[in-house]
């Protein structure tokens, strides 16, 4: 059963039921309470079970879902302008955010697991109040404590991350060029650290500080989710897929996937074919 009364939020119970809004870009969670669920994220597969809580804080930047016969679970799908707008004043969410691109998948403890459940459940309820006077601000808070709660849950695994409001904001400026697709056009560490007005050793050094990875790493991370992306795409020839993501000759780009992927791009794609014969 879907509940689409609000745009800002939209629940279900399957995938299926929320797998539209994906290409919107839109923010998913999802609460695993049985069964196991699998998908694909940034070109990493992932299988859930239960007590496993999982936000995609970009859905275009996940694909192949599939769930077992005996799956239930609580999906949230959250469009960005309404999270935007509750505004929650904590400079934690770059770090969780930064996190989550890493590893979307949250282990939860079995109290922790309770409180999402429970605060999940009555987010929902409370959806169906449409006569309320106050109803959009009602959920807005109510969604609010939820994600302090996964801050709080986030946190207690990351004891030893402090972040300035300086960071985070040149942090949020980073991820904002990249989401932007400026990784189309550039992919010199340089050209961002300018654009942020700091040093390319700066820029990487406060990415490793909270990701653990420097500043190239997400840079080649976004570039490599778009090109495989392209890769499946099987009428885009490799002239096609190097000139869109602007590189100045098809052996420079064969090179360049083969250094991150360990394979040619032409393997890979012999390797997608061989999967997919495979599930038939």
């Amino acid at each position: 059963m879907e509940d689409t009364k609000f745009d800002g939020i939209v629940f279900a119970d399957t995938w299926q039921g929320i797998s539209t809004l994906q290409d919107a870009g839109r923010v998913i969670h999802i609460l695993c309470r049985k069964g196991n669920m699998g998908f694909a994220f940034q070109d990493t597969h992932y299988n859930i079970s239960s007590g496993d809580y999982v936000i995609l804080p970009n859905a275009t930047l996940a694909s192949d879902f599939s769930a077992s016969d005996d799956f239930q679970g609580i999906l949230m799908n959250l469009s960005e302008s309404f999270v935007t707008s509750i505004a929650i004043r904590s400079n934690y969410g770059i770090i969780g955010h930064l996190s989550l691109l890493r590893n979307p998948v949250m282990k939860l403890s079995e109290r922790d697991f309770r409180i999402c459940e429970e605060a999940l459940q009555y987010l929902r309820m409370r959806m169906e109040d449409e006569k309320h006077f106050f109803r959009e601000e009602l959920l807005g808070s109510l969604l609010t404590a939820h994600i302090l709660d996964l801050y709080d849950i986030h946190a207690r695994s990351h004891k030893d991350l402090q972040v300035s409001e300086r960071i985070t904001s040149l942090l949020r400026a980073f991820i904002e060029l990249l989401y932007n697709g400026e990784y189309i056009r550039n992919r010199e560490l340089e050209f961002y650290a300018s654009r942020l007005c700091i040093t390319p050793h700066y820029l990487s050094e406060i990415c490793k500080k909270i990701s653990g990875k420097p500043a190239s790493y997400w840079i080649d991370r976004f570039t490599m989710q778009e090109i495989t992306r392209l890769l499946r795409q099987k009428e885009l020839s490799l002239t096609e897929i190097a000139e869109r993501m602007n590189f100045s000759s098809v052996s420079y780009f064969s090179r360049y996937i083969q250094k991150r992927l360990g394979v040619s791009p032409t393997e890979y794609r012999n390797n997608l074919l061989r999967k997919t014969i495979l599930s038939r």
